[in-house]
């Protein structure tokens, strides 16, 4: 067993979404994710840090989920990103995997789940270009309570966080969930949505009590990034 994590798959299979937009390296994409979990074993959980596919609805998101279930192996832990505008209540979702035999598809909202000893927590997270903006307010609040209630279901277990959102790079600190990371003692963050040349902001190790690192599928090469054995 092996615990792994990697973000943004950005899947769009039933209707083919150029990515062009986030530079380079997206070409075949799909098959480089092939390639990258040849790594993983059937056994392994892989948390994916969000934007996982551009469906617009759960029903056009289904091809994509699809593939994350029967096509690359391993139990898969699913946060939100800014781009899964598909994501809608954790019943809903979860009736709809169910339905659907997407059985290896779990969410990871407002809850944490466990590997061996230690908890994965985590949420979306926010973005400083949104946090100044009075009618995100409630949104970035609203964050700080879902991880808040996810790093509290951990109990005293040794912590790990998920985000899509960085919470801090290279100019920037959200120190609200910063600080949340390190009053719940939380070993290491892993997050997304930094692609192309934004990936010369990413924040690489530790940073105070917390390790952070970028694991958005272009800066990790599609391949899962290994956590724990």
């Amino acid at each position: 067993m092996a615990l792994y994590a990697i973000g943004d798959t950005h899947l769009s299979l039933r209707s083919d979404k150029p990515m062009d937009v986030f530079g380079g390296g997206w070409e075949g994409y799909v098959d480089k994710l092939r390639e990258g979990f040849a790594l993983v074993e059937d056994t392994d959980t892989v948390v994916l840090c969000g934007d996982l596919s551009w469906g617009m609805n759960l029903d056009e998101a289904k091809e994509d989920f699809s593939f994350l279930n029967s096509e690359l192996p391993g139990e898969k832990w699913l946060l939100k990103g800014n781009h899964d505008y598909w994501w809608a209540t954790a019943a809903k979702m979860n009736a709809f995997f169910q339905a659907n035999g997407f059985t290896r598809l779990h969410i990871l909202h407002n809850n944490c789940a466990f590997y061996g000893d230690t908890a994965l927590c985590g949420t979306r997270g926010w973005f400083f270009e949104e946090n100044g903006a009075p009618q995100w307010e409630k949104v970035f609040k609203r964050e700080l309570i879902r991880l808040e209630a996810s790093l509290k279901a951990a109990g005293e277990r040794e912590k790990i966080c998920f985000l899509h959102y960085p919470p801090l790079y290279r100019g920037y600190r959200c120190q609200e969930i910063i600080d949340l990371l390190e009053q719940y003692q939380v070993r290491a963050c892993y997050y997304g949505h930094l692609h192309g040349g934004s990936h010369r902001l990413a924040v690489e190790g530790r940073q105070g009590g917390v390790d952070y690192h970028l694991v958005s599928a272009d800066f990790v090469g599609f391949r899962p990034n290994k956590i724990l054995d």
